[in-house]
């Protein structure tokens, strides 16, 4: 399973069911707990939250523990039953024959629902899914399979457990279909619905639904989560947690892709503004052209938005944020932004900047233009 493609797994890092501690997250897990030890344990969860601060970890956390803690023929089941044991922690032995079926995608207590493969046929999809040609939506077919795992026997009368990752991915008759099924929960089942905007969720579905909001890390639970991935962090711990808004899967992509050079490259070019430093600028723009830069563009795009947002936040509190995610970001944000009719400035220019990259990107305009560009909007701001 580890091999092939998956619409839910951060490229570089590992997948949520192979990582066994969530970091940063511990009144959450209590709230999980306290819940399932009073015997109250809801039939449908939603996990929301900023993306990469752990949802689908904890998601894949509960599923294991409720397979683990309610196994085949036992009795107990919260509101559908008796009260269930009492447990302390989320935490299950990697040994353990639910924990390895889980890693190995063979549970069948566990249907994890997420974006298929593009195509009309099963054949067709089951292909795409090889290839990592995945659909933009969860489709109505898609909860249909859902349905028909539903409708099986729990086996030896075991607990089931669904995982929606995300809800947010899915269109309007899917969800609907969705609402079905939250409206009449088969017996001993529990629905895990990750989502990265609840807002826009169908209300009905939010109100059928246990909340369980994660918040972003802190710096240091950031690089204790990042060594678990694999990365260390050093002494960018602090500034990938201030770059990343606390999440770690934005702190694993900005590991993967340089994105702290990159970021220290764009203070570097707004530092000598109003002059523009025109060879540095096209030495930029040339470094994100070409085969296999679209990611690294994307990143930029991002990361010069949080700059300029940065420098309007800068010109509205007159003080610049308290971590430099770059050197001298400190002094360049209070130079160009020294009062808030620049924050406000700013603020505009980040929009309009914006809205002109995602146009000249969809339009499959070229990427060096479109870089020079921003960074002569950026010198007009100035």
């Amino acid at each position: 399973m580890n091999d092939l493609p998956e619409p839910d797994r951060i490229e570089g890092a590992p997948h949520p069911r192979e990582t066994v501690r969530l970091i940063g997250q511990d009144a959450i897990e209590a709230r999980f707990l306290e819940a399932y030890d009073a015997g109250r344990l809801h039939h449908g969860w939603l996990i929301t939250g900023p993306r990469g601060v752990g949802k689908a970890t904890l998601a894949w956390r509960i599923a294991r523990f409720l397979l683990a803690a309610s196994p085949a023929g036992a009795a107990g089941d919260g509101l559908f039953g008796d009260a269930l044991p009492e447990a302390e922690t989320l935490d299950v032995a990697p040994d353990h024959p639910v924990a390895r079926r889980i890693l190995a995608g063979s549970e069948p207590g566990l249907h994890l629902l997420r974006r298929g493969g593009r195509g009309n046929t099963e054949a067709e999809r089951a292909k795409a899914v090889q290839e990592g040609n995945f659909s933009k939506e969860i489709r109505v077919d898609d909860v249909r399979e859902l349905g028909r795992f539903l409708n099986l026997s729990a086996v030896d009368g075991g607990r089931r457990v669904v995982i929606v990752d995300s809800v947010d991915e899915m269109t309007t008759a899917a969800a609907n279909a969705l609402l079905k099924m939250l409206e009449e929960p088969p017996a001993r089942t529990t629905l895990l619905l990750i989502s990265h905007q609840p807002g826009r969720l169908l209300p009905t579905i939010r109100s059928r639904c246990r909340d369980l909001r994660l918040g972003p890390l802190s710096a240091p639970d950031m690089a204790e989560a990042l060594a678990q991935a694999g990365f260390a962090p050093g002494p960018d711990a602090a500034a990938l947690a201030e770059l990343s808004a606390g999440s770690v899967g934005e702190a694993i992509r900005l590991t993967t892709l340089d994105g702290l050079s990159l970021y220290a490259e764009i203070i570097a070019v707004l530092g000598a503004l109003p002059r523009l430093d025109h060879a540095r600028a096209l030495k930029l723009a040339d470094s994100l052209t070409g085969r296999g830069a679209e990611a690294r563009l994307a990143l930029f795009m991002h990361l010069s938005d949080i700059a300029m947002s940065r420098l309007a936040r800068t010109g509205a509190t007159g003080h610049a944020p308290p971590v430099e995610a770059a050197p001298r970001e400190s002094e360049t944000l209070l130079r160009l932004a020294p009062s808030p009719a620049m924050g406000r400035a700013w603020a505009s220019a980040a929009q309009e900047i914006g809205a002109r990259m995602r146009h000249g990107t969809a339009v499959n305009l070229d990427p060096a233009a479109l870089v020079l560009d921003m960074m002569i909007r950026m010198k007009q701001t100035a």
